[in-house]
């Protein structure tokens, strides 16, 4: 054989069995994450976070009553970034910021991977017809807004029926009205990082009480018909 040849030939071989170690290395690190994120998620860890489900729902369905959010399908750059924020004390909570500073950066990143992998329930649509009246605050703040006052829908940023946008804009459909109204607040006082373009806190400036009551009530009760439908067995 042309010793060339062979030379190009062991060349070859090599650059494959880089790439398949390579490959495979990414292949363990990529599981290795998943069992961690599972494992903070379902059991806490040894220096004292307890699990997240424990709050959160044990498919991150969230807790309507006790106002708990929906962590399940929500992006995973978006939790990492919330859990960053909590540890580091720009957004404050008394329950979620001890817990996160217990948590390593790579264990944040990774329980957030675990719930943006897990199946959100069934979306149900808000209205965004032109039936909504201005006299139904909740939906017209969250589907029209009041461009009068600078202030605008809801439904621009976080999309049709609150289901979220991207990375940046979390879903609103299917999370607590008193966890809506709650960060509503913090954005508010300030308790709270402004977020993408600083957009929350000049939005939340320009609600009243009652606009904040109406707009978590209207996606509130999109969660709650959320809710009867996975009772009825439609849920995923």
């Amino acid at each position: 054989m042309n010793y060339s040849v062979m030379i190009l030939r062991r060349r070859y071989l090599s650059m494959h069995l880089v790439i398949a170690s390579t490959l495979l290395a990414m292949s363990g690190a990529h599981a290795d994450e998943l069992v961690t994120g599972q494992t903070v998620a379902m059991q806490g860890t040894a220096k004292g976070v307890a699990a997240c489900i424990s709050c959160h729902g044990a498919k991150g369905e969230g807790n309507a009553a006790a106002g708990f959010p929906r962590l399940a399908g929500v992006s995973a750059s978006y939790l990492s970034a919330q859990l960053a924020a909590f540890a580091d004390g720009t957004r404050q909570n008394p329950i979620m910021q001890p817990m996160a500073k217990l948590l390593s950066t790579r264990e944040r990143d990774a329980v957030a991977q675990y719930f943006a992998g897990l199946q959100p329930p069934p979306d149900v649509k808000a209205s965004d017809n032109q039936s909504v009246k201005p006299s139904d605050v909740g939906a017209w703040i969250a589907t029209r807004g009041r461009w009068d006052e600078g202030l605008p829908a809801c439904v621009q940023c976080h999309g049709a029926g609150g289901i979220g946008v991207g990375a940046t804009f979390p879903p609103l459909a299917g999370q607590p009205a008193s966890y809506i109204a709650s960060q509503l607040h913090s954005w508010q006082s300030g308790t709270r990082p402004p977020g993408p373009l600083a957009l929350m806190p000049a939005v939340a400036s320009k609600l009243s009480d009652t606009d904040i009551t109406a707009v978590a009530a209207y996606y509130g009760g999109i969660g709650a018909a959320t809710e009867g439908a996975s009772a009825n067995g439609s849920k995923q």
